[in-house]
């Protein structure tokens, strides 16, 4: 059976961001995942998703001004102390919710720097990242971004971004994979599934090109989940869309009674 859960930085926008642990339960969401919550009370998260019995499925490492289009600076020489200040918090954090894996963006090029030279900040960031998450029992994934609407971030496709992880070379570090953005980048969906599911440690899913919910686009959806539960996937599948017509009306392809578990065949598209 398929798991989903819903990202409350993207959907459920109807309320602000704390109101959304509610709406996810009461539409019959298990679990939630999120960008870094900015400036909301950690403590009041904490407590809100205890209340209503939701997982924490994904969490992202702070990438910054997400809406001004920052990605994460792991590959900024300048934000070493930042960085060494911020994940710790996060991965305290973390194991405080029950979030069994971060994501970490790795950042947008930097202007006058040589790329290899950020690639390797950003192998040097991800390992020392990795093991920290490794000492709190903790895993991270990393993942590519398309450059239609990320023109700037580093890693655009699966072939770079494991071969990127290969070289770090750390157990606790897999892929994440969202199929809208490596929909727009490259495709062959179903045969980057076969070939390296035992790499990807997350799924996020949207349709492409509008990124709006499954059913609005050209992605087959009922074809691309039925291989996902072919393959024995065990992880949750995020949904990270943007709703075409409201949040709660975007679910209508996903029964309520089904959120916590699907079998493909109950799809609604």
């Amino acid at each position: 059976m398929l798991r989903f859960d819903v990202n409350i930085s993207i959907l459920l926008k109807e309320v602000p961001f704390l109101e959304r642990i509610a709406y996810a339960a009461r539409l019959g969401f298990g679990a939630v995942e999120f960008w870094w919550p900015g400036e909301e009370n950690l403590d009041e998260l904490a407590k809100l998703l205890r209340a209503h019995g939701l997982k924490v499925a994904l969490m992202n490492f702070a990438a910054g001004d997400m809406a001004a289009g920052e990605r994460g600076f792991l590959n900024d020489a300048n934000r070493h102390q930042w960085l060494r200040e911020h994940v710790p918090q996060a991965l305290e954090f973390a194991k405080r919710i029950g979030c069994q894996q971060l994501n970490a963006l790795v950042g947008n090029n930097l202007e006058g720097v040589n790329r290899e030279a950020q690639l390797e900040q950003v192998r040097e960031n991800l390992a020392w990242i990795a093991d920290e998450a490794a000492r709190a029992g903790l895993g991270v994934v990393v993942e590519s971004l398309n450059s239609f609407e990320n023109r700037r971030y580093l890693l655009t496709n699966t072939a770079e971004t494991l071969h990127l992880l290969a070289q770090v070379k750390r157990p606790n570090l897999k892929y994440q994979y969202d199929v809208y953005h490596m929909q727009r980048m490259e495709g062959n969906i179903i045969a980057t599934l076969r070939e390296h599911i035992a790499q990807i440690g997350h799924i996020q899913l949207a349709d492409s090109p509008g990124r709006h919910e499954p059913g609005t686009g050209e992605i087959h959806y009922p074809h691309v989940l039925s291989v996902i539960d072919e393959l024995g996937y065990q992880g949750y599948i995020g949904l990270e869309y943007n709703p075409q017509a409201g949040s709660e009306a975007s679910f209508g392809w996903l029964p309520a009674e089904r959120r916590e578990a699907l079998a493909v065949k109950d799809l609604r598209l």
